[in-house]
Formats: structure tokens, sequence, C-alpha cells
């Protein structure tokens, strides 16, 4: 179990730095903040945006002690799930963490 945790820290940290890297917004930075201690992975916005102070959070993960990586927000049109699926984890590894329990299962992704 810890060398396929390790494996989807790696993917994660990556994953997001290239969220991170591909995007541009003047004043605004994109920050990737990994805890592999606790197993969470973010990618904040932060910074001035015309007059307006943003903060927020695009995504925020968490590996879980089972395995399995649950998706804890997504605030984009991103299909960031699918992305993981891309880079080799299976969809039966990845929980929607935001949609309800009865609707997981319609999700395509594991239920828990």
């Amino acid at each position: 179990m810890d060398k396929k945790i390790k494996k989807y820290q790696q993917v994660l940290e990556a994953i997001l730095q290239e969220e991170a890297d591909g995007k541009m917004i003047p004043g605004i930075e994109f920050q990737v903040i990994v805890d592999t201690q606790h197993n969470h992975f973010q990618l904040i916005e932060t910074g001035w945006y015309e007059k307006q102070f943003i903060h927020s959070v695009l995504f925020h993960f968490q590996i879980k002690p089972n395995g399995k990586i649950w998706l804890l927000a997504n605030n984009t049109d991103v299909m960031i799930a699918e992305d993981l699926v891309k880079k080799g984890v299976p969809a039966s590894d990845i929980v929607i963490g935001f949609h309800p329990e009865n609707a997981r299962q319609f999700t395509g992704f594991a239920v828990a």
C-alpha cells in the first residue's frame, strides 16, 4: 500500500503543478500545497485581481489510508479526475467526495 500511496502522491503533485503552470492571470499567484504527512494536496489562487483580493481553493485532494484518492474540491471546469485516469490512476481508486454518497454511483468513479 505504501508504494501505491507514494505513486499517487507524485501523480497528484505533478498534475497540480501542471495546472498551476498553465494558468496566468496578472496579479494572481497559483500555489501548489502538498502535505505528504496527512496526504492533502491543493492548488490555490491568491493575489489581487483588479481591486479585489482573491484567495480560493481550486483543487483539493486527499489520499485516504486505504489508497483511494478523494477529490474534495474542484472549483474549475477542468475534468481533473479524468486527468488522473490518463496518468494511470484507476477510476476505482478515485472518489468524487463532494458528491453525495448516493450520487457517486453515477460518476463512473469509486463510491467510497
